[in-house]
């Protein structure tokens, strides 16, 4: 197995690493406001062509010939030196690259360039109260009404819903049709009388999901992305997408050192917990699924660099079924050494953090928040059923009137 980038890519890090040196900014634009200076750092990543790269000029991207290998290592020392690089989130990681797939024209140049600046905050309007795993049965209904779409329904989980500008989601509006035929996909603007956001308290004390109740909120006509009743095979690119973030083999690493960290200084019987034979097996057995994790993401990486586009989404999957799995282990880990500290409840800065700090109380964010993955973007038993189906081609379940 070679695990070598090669001389040219290892120039491309090279060149990588010196740019970076640039964050975090200094004189005069180090009194700016960090959101500033992000926004700063991030458009000479896209002149640099770092940054955006499969986005279009024109719609605020660097415009790049697809490069697996380059993505990567572009990933790896974006990550290394915290600088700021592609935005993460619902609009620019989800929204934005299934309009530069299937979206029109006028969309793309509307909604594309604020999406990639921040300046244009999405929410995802997919889950419902009775239609989550099983998303193709989505009741919430839009009736094209003149010029524009008439919305009744509620979706729930939806993430940054209270700080949204604009959803986007998946609505029925061919009420005869079979339930996978039924579906549009639209885009609608949140600051209206007819949409109320009513937030979820998690067991963290986070607010970060809501419910949203549409009671004939509108939006124009040219706001579907597709066309009418194709929604279903719109929202596959938008889950593809979001797989992607899924697993992300740096965070796993960082929390496996976290982990580490914690046995060492924890003590157990007047030592550390480190030398307990006990907690050695199960952190050996951690560690051997986090290599595991890291080498199927080569294993992705090497498809997608071969353009084996199948063998890179069953890998999605594989991977996003297994990281999201070990990310609850390694959390559950760390929250039984903490002992009674266990029973500390987050504070809102291990909540806005994310529990990435190290504390006892970030620990129990973590492990609070590690439950969620399990189920965000398909739960683990809808993606067992896919890698079976599509990659062992094992027979679908039994399914009611079939």
């Amino acid at each position: 197995m070679n695990l070598e980038y090669g001389e040219k890519y290892e120039k491309l890090r090279a060149e990588l690493r010196e740019f970076l040196r640039g964050w975090p900014l200094t004189g005069a634009l180090a009194s700016l406001p960090r959101a500033e200076q992000e926004a700063i750092f991030r458009r000479r990543g896209v002149e640099r062509g770092y940054v955006y790269r499969e986005f279009p000029k024109q719609v605020g991207g660097s415009e790049q010939e697809p490069d697996a290998l380059a993505d990567a290592i572009l990933r790896e020392e974006y990550w290394r030196a915290s600088a700021p690089g592609d935005l993460l989130g619902q609009g620019p990681s989800l929204l934005a690259p299934t309009l530069l797939a299937l979206g029109s024209e006028a969309q793309r140049e509307r909604f594309i360039p604020p999406t990639l600046r921040g300046e244009m905050v999405w929410c995802q309007g997919y889950s419902e109260p009775g239609a989550g795993s099983d998303l193709a049965s989505v009741s919430s209904r839009a009736a094209l009404e003149g010029d524009r779409w008439v919305i009744h329904g509620q979706k729930i989980w939806t993430s940054r819903a209270a700080q949204a500008d604009w959803m986007f989601g998946l609505f029925r509006t061919e009420p005869e049709a079979p339930k996978h035929a039924g579906i549009s996909y639209l885009l609608i603007p949140m600051d209206q009388p007819g949409i109320d956001v009513r937030p979820l308290k998690q067991l963290s004390g986070s607010l970060e999901f809501n419910e949203v109740f549409l009671d004939g909120a509108v939006t124009a006509a040219e706001n579907i992305v597709g066309k009418r009743g194709e929604g279903w095979q719109v929202s596959r690119v938008t889950l593809l997408h979001e797989r992607k973030l899924m697993g992300n083999p740096h965070l796993l690493r960082e929390h496996w050192s976290q982990l580490l960290d914690l046995a060492r200084r924890t003590q157990r019987g007047g030592r550390p917990a480190l030398q307990d034979p006990a907690l050695r097996q199960r952190l050996a057995a951690i560690e051997g699924r986090l290599r595991c994790a890291e080498t199927s993401t080569m294993r992705q990486l090497t498809a997608a660099a071969r353009g084996e586009e199948h063998e890179v989404l069953l890998s999605l999957l594989v991977t996003k079924l297994y990281s999201t799995q070990l990310g609850d282990q390694i959390a559950r880990c760390a929250y039984d050494l903490l002992g009674a500290e266990g029973l500390l409840a987050p504070t809102e800065a291990d909540v806005s953090d994310y529990g990435n700090r190290g504390t006892a109380t970030g620990f129990v964010e973590q492990y609070l928040f590690s439950l969620g993955p399990l189920i965000a973007g398909g739960a683990s038993n809808i993606q067992r059923n896919i890698i079976a189906e599509r990659a062992l081609g094992l027979p679908r379940d039994l399914r009611k009137g079939k």
